[in-house]
């Protein structure tokens, strides 16, 4: 999606779906055609995401694109300058609840904002602060994978490995796509059950 700026305009766009359905290429290719106008641009990205590359933003398909990093919103914010006309923002569930509050700071300023990031969880529950972003966007962009094992339209990530953490950083072998019928959250959700029940006994 390419939109059309007017001087002192400001909003934010959300691109949003499960993981391998293309996010970061997307943005990564917003922030290329903003670049390529010659607007002034910074990217950004969790300081806990390191799969790839510290200093990158990287997509599944070894698409990259420069980066700095942050620790919460409000960092991310700080180091905003005043002159940039874009904000590109990877793997926007990592960030904490301010970010949608950033956000609209940014394009109050006049900054056309792009997040990219996961709408669900492992569990296929919201992962905010994705879902208040989506509230607040002028323009929203929901992508799909390839469910893995029906080769449908997949919404889902499946996790692959018993973990009861709701962030875990992983990629292939970790996750796969899987679309509604196929997507299946029981292991998990019985880890997380488990998880809890231990964690309850140990404050006891």
């Amino acid at each position: 999606m390419d939109v059309v700026r007017t001087p002192a305009t400001g909003w934010i766009e959300v691109v949003v779906g499960s993981m391998f359905s293309g996010k970061s290429e997307e943005l990564i290719r917003r922030l290329r055609r903003a670049q390529i106008a010659r607007q002034r641009v910074q990217i950004f990205k969790p300081s806990v995401d390191t799969r790839y590359a510290t200093d990158h933003i990287v997509s599944h398909s070894e698409l990259r694109i420069p980066s700095d990093t942050a620790k919460t919103a409000k960092e991310l914010l700080e180091q905003v300058r005043r002159d940039t006309e874009v904000v590109g923002i990877d793997e926007g569930q990592f960030f904490d609840a301010e970010l949608p509050a950033v956000a609209s700071e940014l394009a109050r300023r006049g900054v056309r904002v792009i997040v990219a990031g996961l709408d669900q969880d492992y569990l296929g529950k919201p992962f905010e602060p994705m879902p208040q972003l989506l509230a607040i966007a002028e323009y929203i962009t929901k992508t799909r994978a390839i469910c893995m094992v029906c080769g449908n339209p997949a919404n889902h990530t499946q996790r692959l490995v018993v973990s009861s953490d709701r962030v875990l950083l992983g990629a292939q072998g970790t996750y796969e796509a899987r679309c509604r019928h196929c997507f299946d959250p029981t292991l998990s959700r019985e880890e997380e059950t488990r998880a809890i029940r231990e964690a309850a006994g140990k404050a006891r």
